[in-house]
């Protein structure tokens, strides 16, 4: 069952679209700075996430392993991030605890990418020796302790119990060896909850906000059911998550940003809102299964350079000046910050700019 649910995950994230509900995103507007004082050479892109150096703040998001059939993606995937230098991170590992057969859909990223940054994963319900074994699996330089309640709930098989979390992700940062990181999938982490899991001694946060792959649209498909567009917008938006989960995020915390980055400008724009790193996984894998590693190689190298003109464009010579340049949030994102009587005016104002 866990394995035919991984490959319908893989197949229908790519055949269905992104939303309905927005990222949020088209509420951000950057300031333009004519007079950057800077030049090409001085625009540094590299960054870190949880003590872990990144080449760029891309990651290639989680998004499927644990069978047979889903291995070769597995490899292509990571060929592209060995080739562009990208970390990733890998599905959930449950399954190759379960069925070890299914392992090697998992060991063959690091196979293929012996020397990049790869994060092993899985869900805030395992013992901390299970998150050991997933990490040790992969030769992993960290793990991602996924949320994923709403999804769990459209499907049959789903888990039904929540209790615990919080004890069991301190539970499991105290015993692995590697930065633990928390993140949502695809539902949003609200400031209330952020500081909870502040609060437990992880690394990081990856937001994992409405606007991109919809996993409850994904089960409603796998059960070919009529779901009303109210309950696959359940969530929230990604940027009004990342300024949610930064306003009460501690300073030796990062933050990362994912759902709904789709253009290079959502990737300034999320690290602009304080995050160190943005995640994405739908646009590199359609192009590894709908064309080549070439294409997807030369339209990342593209991506990556529309990021540096960014940066030369707002005066910031590297991912943290990103965080300091002046913006606005307007429209329906304003709308509900104020509401969570989140301030919003020091995006705006006091900012570096020159």
């Amino acid at each position: 069952m866990r394995q035919s649910r991984k490959l319908d995950h893989l197949k229908y994230s790519l055949a269905l679209h992104d939303g309905p509900n927005a990222s949020g995103f088209a509420d951000i507007s950057l300031i333009h700075n004519c007079l950057p004082n800077l030049s090409w050479n001085d625009i540094d892109v590299s960054s870190s996430l949880a003590g872990i150096s990144l080449a760029h703040p891309v990651i290639i998001n989680a998004i499927t392993g644990g069978a047979n059939d889903v291995t070769e993606i597995n490899e292509r995937i990571a060929d592209f991030a060995s080739l562009t230098n990208t970390a990733m991170a890998i599905g959930s590992q449950y399954a190759a605890l379960e069925h070890s057969e299914v392992q090697h859909s998992y060991k063959i990223v690091r196979k293929k990418n012996p020397h990049g940054v790869i994060f092993a994963n899985l869900g805030a319900y395992v013992t901390p020796q299970q998150a050991q074994m997933a990490i040790d699996m992969i030769d992993a330089q960290g793990i991602q302790i996924h949320l994923n309640v709403a999804q769990e709930m459209m499907m049959t098989e789903g888990d039904r119990d929540f209790t615990g979390y919080l004890t069991n992700i301190t539970n499991i940062v105290n015993k692995v060896k590697v930065p633990v990181i928390v993140k949502e999938v695809g539902c949003g982490i609200a400031k209330e909850q952020a500081k909870l899991l502040s609060e437990t001694g992880i690394k990081a946060i990856d937001v994992g906000g409405t606007g991109g792959t919809n996993f409850l649209a994904i089960e409603a498909a796998r059960r070919q059911l009529d779901v009303n567009q109210e309950t696959l917008s359940w969530g929230i938006p990604t940027v009004i998550s990342a300024v949610e989960t930064m306003s009460v995020l501690p300073k030796q915390m990062d933050m990362m940003v994912s759902g709904g980055i789709r253009t290079s400008l959502d990737v300034v724009k999320s690290l602009a809102l304080g995050g160190v790193a943005t995640g994405m996984a739908t646009p590199i894998v359609r192009l590894l299964c709908e064309k080549n590693i070439d294409s997807a190689v030369n339209w990342f190298q593209e991506f990556l350079h529309e990021i540096h003109c960014y940066m030369l464009l707002l005066g910031a010579v590297n991912v943290r000046e990103l965080e300091c340049v002046p913006l606005i949030i307007s429209g329906y994102c304003k709308d509900w910050l104020i509401t969570r009587e989140i301030d919003i005016s020091k995006y705006a104002v006091n900012r570096k700019h020159g």
